[in-house]
């Protein structure tokens, strides 16, 4: 682990552990229905392209249960408006830079917004981030919702461990003990909203690759750290997949880095911009990736999305919508996944 990375992880458990105690969800005097909630802010106060695509779910379970709210949200970095483009309910962002020491006046500026907006009901997307704990305390608002965990809820639902699923579960606890009916829907899915321009471009782009009519499986081999396959891993993996499924179009997504494990072998797309990743993922049959933010991309876009799993918490992270599934690569081999590939097509 480098010094860097050290640091970060000190600089995590001071503030966590400094934070733990800091505020509990209350409800307060019950609501009896009465409650009108018009001005919600949504903290998560993170860049990752995953945990802010893992955000979608929660913003529109609020869109739904206050369709007549506006929804401010607190975060960093600037990918955010990119995702959440064709939200009807998002109001503003309150954006802090990625990294707060090279641009400090923004982030002091951004802490400040908090203090100064009402808001009626703010929510802690994340129990376990320390910055959105002190967000949720630092807002001037009627209801604060911390989001801790909740053992009666966890032995409940057997999905709850997940990062999407939690909060939710949690703010419909929440929501009842102010006097809203109880709520026992399906959970939402991962969701960015593409437009039919941007579906018919992505199908184009995919076209121009593959030049048929057959399904295309796109895989996506770059991930983070121990998250990594290895070339000989993917080499193996593609043979395989290319043997049992002669009829389907196999390419590469490229990362940002644009680099291959596959060393550049078969047909490939690459893009830095988000939503046309998105576009082009919708028009393809299935997709392979390691656990990381393209793979919640392909979720949220509502392709059929394999997650290989071998370090990270599946049931934290796993993608959940139709079709999709997460396989723990430690304890199956390559042929396995074949075979579990070819179930779900």
């Amino acid at each position: 682990m480098s010094t860097k990375k050290r640091i970060n992880v000190f600089r995590r458990k001071i503030m966590q552990g400094l934070t733990k105690n800091i505020g509990k969800s209350k409800a307060g005097l019950k609501a009896n229905g009465n409650i009108k909630i018009k001005r919600i802010l949504i903290s998560r106060p993170n860049h990752r392209l995953g945990n802010l695509l893992l955000l979608t779910p929660l913003v529109q379970e609020v869109a739904k249960t206050f369709p007549d709210s506006k929804i401010d949200l607190f975060v960093k970095g600037g990918v955010t408006p990119i995702i959440y483009k064709n939200y009807g309910n998002i109001n503003s962002y309150i954006q802090l830079p990625k990294k707060p020491f090279s641009s400090l006046g923004k982030y002091i500026k951004g802490w400040f917004q908090l203090k100064f907006r009402k808001y009626d009901l703010v929510i802690n997307s994340n129990p376990g981030s320390s910055s959105g704990r002190l967000s949720v305390l630092a807002t001037n608002s009627t209801y604060k919702f911390f989001g801790d965990h909740d053992e009666e809820l966890s032995a409940k639902y057997p999905d709850y461990n997940h990062d999407a699923k939690k909060t939710i579960y949690n703010l419909r606890k929440f929501l009842t003990e102010l006097g809203f009916p109880e709520n026992n829907s399906e959970i939402p899915s991962l969701k960015i909203i593409l437009d039919q321009e941007e579906l018919e471009t992505g199908k184009a782009n995919l076209q121009k690759i593959v030049k048929n009519d057959k399904k295309t499986i796109c895989l996506f081999t770059n991930a983070t750290g121990a998250k990594i396959y290895s070339e000989e891993w993917w080499n193996s993996f593609y043979d395989k997949l290319k043997t049992a499924f002669p009829d389907y179009n196999i390419i590469e997504l490229l990362p940002v880095e644009n680099i291959s494990k596959l060393n550049f072998k078969i047909p490939n797309f690459y893009s830095t911009d988000i939503r046309e990743m998105g576009e082009f993922l919708a028009n393809c049959a299935l997709f392979i990736a390691a656990d990381n933010g393209v793979m919640h991309l392909a979720s949220s876009v509502n392709v059929p999305t394999i997650g290989l799993f071998k370090v990270t918490d599946e049931t934290m992270y796993k993608p959940y919508n139709d079709k999709s599934f997460s396989i723990n690569t430690e304890n199956v081999d390559q042929d396995k996944v074949i075979d579990l590939i070819k179930t779900s097509l």
